[in-house]
């Protein structure tokens, strides 16, 4: 068998462990064409019986061949070679919301951070349990590692706990695992009340403070909570709406937005009727972008770094770490209040 001829070549040099030996000896493989896609690979047993190595060491080589996307498990039948591509040095499985601005900003990041030794693969599941537990079922087992920016529910909690540990590093949103999960999150409640304390005095110029916020999308509940509660402390009209409504934008209002389609209408409508922004309307978004930098004199932000989660993940990754990390929120304050 050329699998176990590759693998015994190695044996003479000291500095590989067993498990390297495996791994590099089938990738030596399938480079030199023995190994082809869709072959199968010996059995655990059979394995055990060739090369004399433990069970557990065989298995760990297979699953770091699986990890990096040259091999997948199939259910009672073995493992199978599924690509030729033995420069890849880990194929990770990213779980998001939805590609708007500040998440494309956390892809980009972390795709430069690995150039091409590592395949990301990107998922969306727009908040909905019912897309976030079929992309599992899909893929579970696929990938060395997944990155998932989860649904803040119990059967969110129940998926991810299908994943092990090592291989799961939990972004954006905190979700509560237990022990020996990594997160690398932000926080919304403490931190948006801490800045819009800071914002107060201009805040106060205006005579009434609208969120848009929905309950039936990915807005985080702390950010509401905190809204309300710094209104109410602080003796503040306010009011809640689902989203902006076109030409319904008003002189001394103050505006919060989270979803960037309710900022932009927004300022089209300032500019229509001619409203200075911070000065006729004020302006507060979250997630900063460079656009908000830059469009209507800029937009003051309350934000996590996205770019930062980024670097600490890809970091994780690579050195495959425990971490549990809140992400800081900054304030970045412009012209627009």
């Amino acid at each position: 068998m050329k699998l176990i001829d590759f693998i015994k070549k190695l044996e003479g040099i000291n500095s590989l462990s067993k498990h390297e030996q495996l791994v590099l000896g089938i990738m030596d493989t399938i480079n030199s064409g023995h190994l082809r896609v869709g072959d199968q690979l010996p059995s655990i047993n059979v394995m055990v019986d060739e090369v004399g190595f433990a069970r557990k060491t065989i298995v760990k080589a297979y699953e770091e061949l699986k990890g990096r996307g040259l091999v997948e498990s199939k259910k009672t039948k073995g493992y199978f070679v599924v690509s030729n591509n033995t420069d890849l040095y880990l194929k990770i499985a990213l779980i998001m919301y939805s590609f708007q601005r500040f998440q494309q900003e956390f892809y980009n990041t972390l795709r430069k951070q690995f150039e091409d030794r590592v395949q990301i693969d990107v998922f969306f599941h727009h908040n909905n349990e019912e897309v976030f537990e079929t992309i599992f079922s899909n893929i579970s087992g696929k990938y060395g590692m997944y990155v998932v920016a989860p649904i803040e529910s119990e059967i969110s909690k129940k998926v991810l706990k299908t994943v092990t540990p090592e291989k799961l590093l939990i972004v954006d949103r905190f979700l509560n695992l237990g022990e020996g999960y990594t997160y690398i999150a932000q926080e919304f409640e403490k931190s948006t009340y801490s800045n819009l304390n800071t914002l107060l005095p201009k805040i106060s110029r205006y005579k009434k403070c609208i969120l848009f916020f929905r309950n039936d999308r990915d807005y985080p509940q702390g950010i509401l909570k905190s809204f309300n509660v710094f209104c109410d402390k602080n003796s503040i009209a306010f009011e809640v709406q689902k989203s902006y409504e076109q030409d319904h934008v008003a002189k001394d209002n103050l505006y919060l937005t989270i979803n960037d389609a309710d900022l932009w209408l927004l300022l089209r409508d300032c500019r229509n009727n001619d409203f200075r922004i911070g000065k006729d309307v004020g302006v507060l978004s979250f997630n900063d972008h460079i656009v908000k930098e830059i469009i209507s004199g800029g937009i003051t932000t309350i934000s996590a770094d996205f770019t930062q989660m980024a670097l600490m993940t890809a970091e994780n990754i690579r050195e495959l770490g425990f971490t549990n990390f809140v992400v800081p929120t900054r304030l970045i304050e412009r012209d627009s209040l």
